[in-house]
């Protein structure tokens, strides 16, 4: 449940408002004659308290880990997601990948036909969920940190619904964005 509606549910309960989620800004800075490939992706990417990569990050780092706003986070924070990352790539429509990945989804009941219901969906919840800090950290290196966000859609030939991990980058101001739509289950 977002921070949101759990004020209001606190309010409409008489019980107390939650406490406002935590989050920092990761901020390189420039001190000394070499500079650490992986301390100047993260400059400026937003993480939340307690799911921050591992700080100092290296000996002689000179990071620093800032407090910012609750508020900047929710109304500054985007995401998006290439059209490619699901054609040609989930649906592997032109036969380059051979993961299977769109069989799965095809037994969900998904085609092709239905990117942009996925592609929107994906994005929309990616990024309510890194707003709320509902991601765990991945991979870590030369091209910035990796994050899994579990999405959850309803299948399109039931009634269920079908969870999986999709996998993003974060980058600076809060930005995220799709690395993976099908990461794993």
């Amino acid at each position: 449940m977002d921070y949101f509606s759990q004020i209001v549910k606190a309010a409409n309960s008489g019980k107390p408002i939650p406490t406002e989620p935590k989050w920092n800004i990761w901020i390189h800075r420039n001190e000394g004659k070499s500079h650490c490939d992986v301390c100047l992706k993260l400059d400026q990417c937003w993480f939340a308290k307690g799911l921050t990569p591992k700080w100092p990050h290296h000996f002689f780092c000179h990071c620093i880990l800032v407090d910012i706003p609750y508020t900047k986070v929710m109304y500054k924070s985007t995401a998006d997601s290439a059209y490619s990352k699901f054609d040609p790539y989930l649906f592997d429509t032109k036969g380059e990948y051979g993961h299977g990945k769109e069989k799965l989804f095809n037994s969900w009941g998904y085609t092709v036909e239905d990117i942009p219901y996925l592609k929107g969906e994906i994005e929309k919840q990616g990024l309510q969920k890194y707003i709320d800090g509902d991601y765990t950290l991945n991979k870590l290196n030369h091209n910035g940190q990796r994050i899994n966000i579990r999405i959850e859609i309803p299948r399109k030939n039931n009634h269920d619904t079908v969870s999986f991990i999709t996998g993003w980058m974060v980058y600076p101001e809060g930005h995220i964005r799709l690395a993976t739509p099908y990461g794993d289950n």
